[in-house]
């Protein structure tokens, strides 16, 4: 199973929109800007869809990727209508989202973070919670399930994991033995 990072399904005007990364710093004087891209697997920013910044200050702005190149660990992008350093420098910190529907299709045991959020997580048919987040770990990633009895984060590995059914938005683990 492959999960591929692009978290937080948010809807807007009946479009989901999910965070696909985070505005980094001002690279250059020129409104180059440094992406911390949550798939850098991806190539969903060279195909430049419409996008949307979400600003640190609650500000909301239609984007549009003007140019793109890649360095290591990060993506370099300039935005159209960002000319100067300054322009840039104001968007540091901002959430750049994506219509859900711009994301390309998953294998069949591949999932996104932003589909796995919001299931129901079963243990032998009764349901124990709803994941509120997807946490990678060096070695592998983690369900954050929300229960009555609190968080519990249960690894995405064989012995915890069962079946997937996003359409059913439901996730069936096997046990929860030696989590709590």
């Amino acid at each position: 199973m492959t999960l591929l990072q692009i978290q937080n399904l948010i809807t807007i005007a009946g479009a989901v929109m999910v965070m696909a990364a985070i505005v980094g710093v001002a690279w250059i004087l020129g409104g180059e800007l440094r992406l911390r891209v949550f798939n850098p697997d991806s190539d969903l920013l060279s195909r430049r869809p419409p996008l949307r910044l979400v600003c640190a200050d609650g500000s909301v702005k239609n984007a549009q990727v003007r140019s793109m190149r890649h360095v290591p660990g990060a993506v370099l992008v300039r935005f159209a209508g960002v000319t100067d350093r300054d322009q840039a420098e104001a968007l540091r910190g901002a959430r750049v989202e994506v219509a859900r529907d711009e994301l390309e299709p998953t294998d069949a045991d591949e999932y996104y973070h932003c589909d796995l959020e919001g299931c129901r997580v079963t243990v032998a048919g009764t349901e124990i919670g709803r994941v509120v987040a997807v946490v990678s770990y060096p070695t592998c990633d983690a369900l954050v399930v929300e229960r009555s009895e609190g968080r519990l984060e249960v690894p995405l590995v064989d012995p915890y994991l069962g079946n997937i059914d996003i359409d059913a938005g439901i996730i069936e683990l096997r046990t929860i033995e030696g989590l709590e």
